[in-house]
């Protein structure tokens, strides 16, 4: 099983840009926040928040693909199935083929991007 520790080694290998850091750190800290508050698992509510964006930086020109880079390396790091659906669920609006959020967690990740994106980001969501 992924933890923390093994998380944000898989984040800082990537080498992201401070800004994308920021938001991982604060994704992963309004998840655990939001799991606690529900009675959830704080762990995996927060590495879901923590690596959600984890091939953002890289393949941001890639809305359709993006968390399809991430999948092989979150499981091959020790990713749960229930992590990797959760990340990818978040990408379902550019992407059909992935899975449509339906857990609670995967609803609020889902709605937690669209609090945090950039008006250029928005723009390019629509």
């Amino acid at each position: 099983m992924l933890d923390r520790e093994q998380a944000l080694a898989l984040l800082n290998e990537l080498g992201p840009e401070k800004h994308l850091i920021q938001h991982a750190l604060a994704s992963e800290a309004v998840m655990r926040a939001l799991a606690r508050h529900l009675g959830e698992d704080e762990e995996v509510w927060g590495l879901t928040g923590l690596l959600h964006d984890l091939d953002w930086e890289e393949h941001d020109d890639e809305p359709e693909l993006h968390t399809i880079y991430a999948a092989p390396l979150i499981e091959a790091a020790g990713g749960s199935p229930e992590l990797i659906r959760a990340i990818q669920s978040h990408t379902s609006d550019f992407n059909p083929e992935l899975p449509k959020p339906e857990l609670q967690m995967e609803k609020i990740l889902f709605c937690l991007l669209y609090t945090s994106l950039s008006p250029r980001d928005m723009r390019r969501s629509r």
